[in-house]
């Protein structure tokens, strides 16, 4: 007995020197951290810190509100910086006047007078066309803008895919982009007469403009025959018209003749 207990006390004197802290058990020392009595740093160094009042703890956990900030005006030219930061100027394109592109009435794209052959860069440029106000078109990226000329349209339908008939007919257009537009309420088409020969020219809505005048997809003349092979009549107003249903609604293609049904 007398042995065991001066074996128990060694332990734990080897325990101190080691950084270690003895806690007696029936069976002798069993040596735990105890870096706070460590000199040479071994192990972490844990302290003890006083007591912390039961007031002092909740105050701590409540939540602090934080401080408001004056709202920053925000203008047209002006984006919100990240996490709500300093508001950033918007880049305003450089005006580069008139471009020399043309896109001629069957719907091809000219650059100088040449021809641009590659489609996907006709689409790449169609894809940055925007209409202004006053009827004019423009090609605007974020880095600059400048007016073409579009002799009619500045796309063209090419071909036609139809589902159903009668009210539940849908009109599926693919333009010479390979852009497929369904005309209904959002996409309508509308006919245009020449002032002089009076004759028909059918237009597809593509996307809206700037002002009340959108980009339009002119209708070719083998496509409109189609829609025509599928015209119904329908009273339009007081006005027996021949059209095309499309999404739940009706477009007139032209008035029927008197005296035909």
């Amino acid at each position: 007995m007398h042995r065991m207990d001066t074996d128990g006390r060694k332990l734990a004197r080897e325990a101190v020197r080691a950084g270690l802290s003895p806690l007696a058990t029936g069976e002798g020392a069993l040596a735990v951290p105890f870096g706070a009595i460590n000199p040479r740093g071994i192990g972490p160094t844990i302290r003890s810190q006083p007591a912390i009042p039961k007031a002092a703890i909740s105050k701590a956990a409540t939540p602090r509100a934080a401080p408001s900030q004056p709202a920053m005006p925000q203008s047209a030219n002006v984006q919100p910086g990240l996490c709500g930061g300093i508001a950033r100027p918007r880049r305003v394109p450089v005006e580069c006047g008139y471009l020399p592109f043309v896109i001629r009435r069957d719907g091809s794209w000219h650059y100088r007078g040449s021809p641009i052959g590659r489609k996907e860069l006709v689409c790449l440029f169609a894809s940055v066309l925007k209409r202004e106000a006053d009827g004019s078109f423009v090609l605007e990226t974020p880095a600059e803008r400048g007016r073409i000329a579009v002799e009619d349209a500045p796309f063209l339908a090419v071909e036609l895919d139809w589902r159903g008939d009668g009210r539940q007919q849908t009109l599926s257009f693919r333009t010479n982009i390979d852009q497929v537009v369904t005309a209904g309420p959002e996409h309508p088409i509308r006919i245009a007469h020449d002032l002089l020969t009076c004759e028909p020219t059918p237009y597809l809505h593509l996307r809206p403009g700037a002002g009340h005048l959108a980009i339009e997809a002119r209708i070719g003349r083998a496509v409109y025959y189609e829609l025509v092979a599928l015209a119904v009549p329908e009273w339009v107003g007081c006005r027996r018209m021949l059209g095309v249903w499309s999404c739940g609604q009706f477009f007139p293609l032209g008035e029927m003749p008197p005296g035909e049904e």
